[in-house]
């Protein structure tokens, strides 16, 4: 049963360890103190990550293997660097470049039915891959 009201249809906010309810206000103002470069490669990280264990990559990989997860998340991933990576400096975006790099010649491998020069999940955005 739910804790939602017709007033907070998500329910009442998470507890902290202490019992109390998280201060809102307090984590707002944290998250505006976080520099835009941080956010934006942690964002990338975690897409990156998410990527990896889908493509099998990750201990007892193909119990978690998802081709299709992949290249939505290899999609994504290329989107945020190739609209960002002019923002956060090639000191930053060098690193996100190479693991995306690295993850679409994965997803090739274990493609299957391999997808046309271009075609691959992100291509769009970064032009061919090539092993």
């Amino acid at each position: 049963m739910s804790d939602a009201t017709p007033e907070n249809p998500a329910g009442p906010a998470p507890a902290d360890a202490d019992g109390s309810a998280p201060d809102f206000d307090t984590m707002t103002r944290d998250i505006a103190d976080v520099p835009a470069v941080e956010v934006i490669t942690t964002v990338a990280v975690h897409l990156m990550s998410a990527a990896a264990v889908n493509l099998g990559l990750a201990e007892e990989g193909d119990q978690h293997k998802d081709l299709d997860e992949a290249r939505k998340l290899i999609h994504a991933l290329a989107g945020l660097v190739d609209a960002g990576g002019t923002e956060i400096s090639s000191f930053h975006a060098a690193p996100l470049r190479d693991g995306l790099k690295s993850l679409q010649l994965a997803f090739r491998e274990a493609s299957t039915v391999p997808d046309a020069p271009g075609q691959g999940p992100g291509e769009k955005y970064t032009g061919a891959v090539y092993g």
